[in-house]
């Protein structure tokens, strides 16, 4: 179910565009879908034939997405494994100060090496109406006021369905575009298609090296787009919007923290309006990386930030559930098998 069929099905009971949007936003507050407001009760506007077709409706919208399990972590953030109704299941995670990072496929093609979620590879797209549920379950934990799409898959992949979702929750769901975070390995089709849209989220593009030849070794399968020519891009539509891109690099030890690396980053930030965000990698057992140490990334901070270069360190949320993306339903799944926490 994609959300143009949710407002078909409704046009279909009778609703008028209002009377939709009405049952919509209260779908996506976690609401009953039939909630009124303080002024006016849902039978004093919804036409009878409308609220006599909700309670199916409602029971659809139900089954689209549901909680196999949850997973506080110690940093305030709460992993949700999320079944779908056909079996499969993703992972959503409520981050601290209001933020929700979900997920866009079931697997993912990109193949990034230091990734579990690239390890089981694409198993299926996530409709927009099965992303919308995503944050649907999470309003009915805490507030949210922020969806990061960071979560299992590239969403550049599966990009319609990707767009709905971020319209209407820039729309009926109340969010701020700037808030909205789509985060790519850098498809040209985003940077086509996003300043199109009606809603303009930000952007959050994968970098992790400047170096052409080691980016397509950890990204595989990702376009092949040197990183300088990727942050070209982004400047465009960072001018365009007139907020920063988030640069993401996943810091792995002796690979993409020396000192060469630094220097270029100076180099290809120079000017730009642009924040990196610092990554350290999450590590398991058996992983062919390892994440630098503590007093490395601390210099690494230091370096670049005293040089000019905005750099933010985000940690993984979940680490000591050993939740990091794709960990819990590859565990769930019997792809790793690692300890977790009783939570």
């Amino acid at each position: 179910m994609r959300i143009s069929d949710i407002h078909q099905r409704l046009a279909d009971l009778g609703a008028l565009p209002a009377h939709s949007g009405r049952v919509v936003r209260a779908w996506l507050q976690g609401k009953p879908l039939d909630a009124g407001t303080k002024r006016q009760h849902t039978e004093h506007f919804l036409p009878m034939s409308v609220r006599n077709g909700l309670p199916q409706l409602s029971a659809e919208l139900e089954g689209l997405a549901s909680v196999h399990s949850e997973h506080p972590g110690a940093d305030g953030s709460s992993r949700l494994l999320v079944n779908l109704a056909d079996g499969q299941m993703v992972e959503s995670v409520l981050l601290p100060r209001g933020g929700l990072c979900v997920s866009s496929q079931v697997g993912c093609a990109v193949a990034c090496r230091f990734c579990m979620t690239g390890k089981s590879g694409l198993l299926r797209q996530v409709s927009s109406a099965e992303i919308a549920a995503q944050v649907v379950l999470a309003r009915r934990r805490r507030s949210v006021n922020k969806v990061v799409f960071m979560g299992m898959g590239e969403p550049a992949h599966n990009l319609d369905n990707v767009l709905e979702a971020i319209d209407l929750l820039g729309t009926d769901g109340g969010i701020g575009h700037k808030n909205l975070v789509f985060s790519t390995v850098g498809d040209p089709r985003v940077f086509e298609r996003l300043p199109q849209q009606r809603v303009k989220p930000a952007l959050a593009l994968s970098l992790h090296t400047t170096k052409a030849e080691l980016r397509e070794h950890l990204l595989p399968k990702a376009p092949k787009i040197a990183p300088a020519e990727l942050m070209e891009l982004g400047e465009a539509y960072a001018r365009t919007v007139g907020y920063p891109i988030q640069y993401q690099w996943t810091l792995l030890k002796g690979v993409n923290d020396g000192q060469d690396e630094l220097d270029e980053i100076l180099r290809l930030f120079k000017g730009k309006y642009a924040v990196l965000n610092l990554i350290p990698f999450n590590s398991l057992e058996g992983d062919d990386y390892q994440r630098p140490d503590g007093e490395r990334i601390v210099q690494i901070v230091r370096y670049l930030h005293s040089r000019g270069v905005l750099t933010k360190v985000r940690n993984s949320a979940g680490q000591d559930v050993d939740g990091g993306c794709g960990q819990l339903r590859a565990r769930a799944t019997g792809l790793i098998k690692t300890r977790l926490l009783g939570h």
